[in-house]
This record gives C-alpha cells, structure tokens and sequence, in this order.
C-alpha cells in the first residue's frame, strides 16, 4: 500500500488542469473522505514516533527526519475535530511537496487514487462543518462517494507552522 508517489508539478491548490481532469489521493479522517491533488504528494509513509516540539497546538504533532530533512507533521484528524484518535497499523503520514516546504499529514488511512471532472467538482458547503470552511476549496464527487477536497496552500499558510518552519530553518 505505501508507495512513492509522482511529483511533476508542486500545485498548491487542488484545481483542475489538462483535459479537466483532476487527480486526487484520498483518505479517511474518521468516517469522512478528503482528497488532496496528488501532484503534491511526495510519498506515503506508516506513522513512526515523531520528536515534539514544545509550545505548540495539539494538532502539531513534531517533526520527522526524512532522509536528512526536517519535516513538520500535522494530524489532520486532530486539527478537524474526528473522533476517536487512534494510532495503528492503518495510520499513514502524507508527505506534501509544495513549492519550497514538505508537511506531514496523519491520517487514518489512504483509500484511493481518483480522477475528478471539473464537472464533478463543486463549490464547498460550510453548513454541516463550518470550523473547516477555510480548509476546503471543494466536493468531489465519483459515482456515490463524496470527496472533501482540502486546500493545501491554505493549510500550509497555518501560523503555527509558518513559527515552525522559521525556528526549524
């Protein structure tokens, strides 16, 4: 299941492209499916002890030593309110490569590999999860599953991670 990943282009938000077509690695948070453009994932990997670092929020998890490279890591299910929070052999951090950083994303586990039409993209609705407005840029759809597409340059812009990057740097 853990694989590298292509990485021909570092696209910070998920958007259509050639032909209209948009590929997205998906995972579960809790119950709940999200996608990310594949073009910035860099490689999957089994959750492994992080280092923490003090003074920052619960959802900052630490960092990770990739290959010689410092890599902050967030649990995404903890930054989104899922429940319960569970670490096992499913678990999986998500390498992101966007412009200059690498993030780490926890997750509970990858699912798929999809491609989305722009016409089975649509804008997000914030009533049911108004605390995640600002995290999502839209809602895939693919025959009966629904696909929260998370905004990556959105989540990279997180203060706390900005602070991070600065003292790792």
């Amino acid at each position: 299941m853990l694989q590298n990943t292509r990485n021909t282009r570092n696209r910070a938000a998920v958007a259509p492209r050639a032909a209209d077509m948009l590929e997205c690695l998906t995972f579960k948070l809790g119950s709940e499916e999200y996608g990310i453009d594949l073009d910035a994932v860099q490689e999957l990997r089994p959750y492994d002890a992080v280092l923490p670092i003090a003074q920052m929020p619960d959802f900052i998890k630490g960092v990770i030593n990739l290959r010689g490279l410092i890599i902050p890591v967030i649990d995404l299910r903890i930054k989104f309110h899922c429940k319960p929070i569970s670490y096992d052999e499913h678990t999986v951090v998500i390498v992101l490569h966007v412009d200059t950083h690498l993030l780490g994303l926890v997750v509970n586990a990858v699912t798929d590999v999809i491609a989305l039409g722009a016409l089975q993209i649509k804008a997000p609705t914030h009533r049911a999860r108004p605390m995640l407005a600002d995290y999502l840029c839209g809602i895939g759809q693919i025959k009966h599953r629904k696909v929260s597409l998370i905004d990556i340059a959105h989540l990279m812009s997180l203060p706390e991670l900005r602070r991070m990057q600065r003292h790792a740097a």
